[in-house]
């Protein structure tokens, strides 16, 4: 059986306001807050015990949260661009309700359509579930039967569960995986996947 642990990085300034936060705008670092969420993070996987390798996004608050944990963990961190954060185009840096009024027929479209794109030619989540599965099968075959975090953001984190559940890309948008969070993917050895736990946020203080 092999695990892929999710993480998703802890807070940014963005983060409470919802505001979104993809590869094409500011790459923000984490707040005071989300160090302390890393931190907390950290304090958990180092009790779970069994974490071989710490996998993350480039961006810099997956980098930070991965760098935290890592370091509680003794491992080194490896850094994966298919686990980036998917380019929000125009969007980047609103809410939704800003995106609503702006671009209300994109956004209607985007939510439809894994393979319409944001507004300002964006990516699209079908191109982000390409990337994420090839970076998924990778992981897998390279470290079968041990178990691995991966660090990321909520579109890759949210596809990898999508993925596991065979669901339809709407439900996409019908699960939270909120700052700092933990969820559990396995995969056996015929590639059958089971979600385990989803958006853990226990470990919290």
């Amino acid at each position: 059986m092999t695990t892929l642990v999710l993480l998703r990085h802890g807070e940014t300034l963005l983060t409470p306001q919802r505001r979104l936060s993809g590869s094409g705008g500011s790459n923000p670092g984490l707040s005071p807050v989300g160090h302390r969420q890393a931190q907390d993070a950290a304090d958990a996987l180092a009790h779970r015990g069994d974490i071989a390798a710490v996998v993350t996004s480039p961006m810099r608050r997956c980098q930070e949260t991965a760098h935290s944990v890592a370091a509680r963990l003794g491992l080194s961190v490896q850094v994966d661009r298919g686990l980036r954060e998917a380019d929000f185009g125009a969007w980047e840096g609103l809410t939704f309700t800003e995106v609503r009024e702006r671009y209300p027929d994109d956004l209607s479209a985007w939510f439809a359509s894994p393979e319409s794109p944001p507004s300002g030619a964006g990516e699209t989540m079908q191109q982000v579930t390409r990337r994420v599965a090839a970076v998924r099968d990778s992981l897998v075959a390279q470290y079968a039967g041990a178990t691995v975090l991966v660090v990321s953001h909520v579109g890759p984190l949210r596809t990898l569960i999508r993925l596991a559940l065979q669901a339809p890309p709407h439900s996409l948008f019908r699960m939270e995986v909120a700052a700092a969070s933990l969820s559990t993917v396995t995969y056996d050895e015929d590639g059958t996947a089971t979600v385990q736990a989803l958006n853990d946020t226990h470990h919290l203080n």
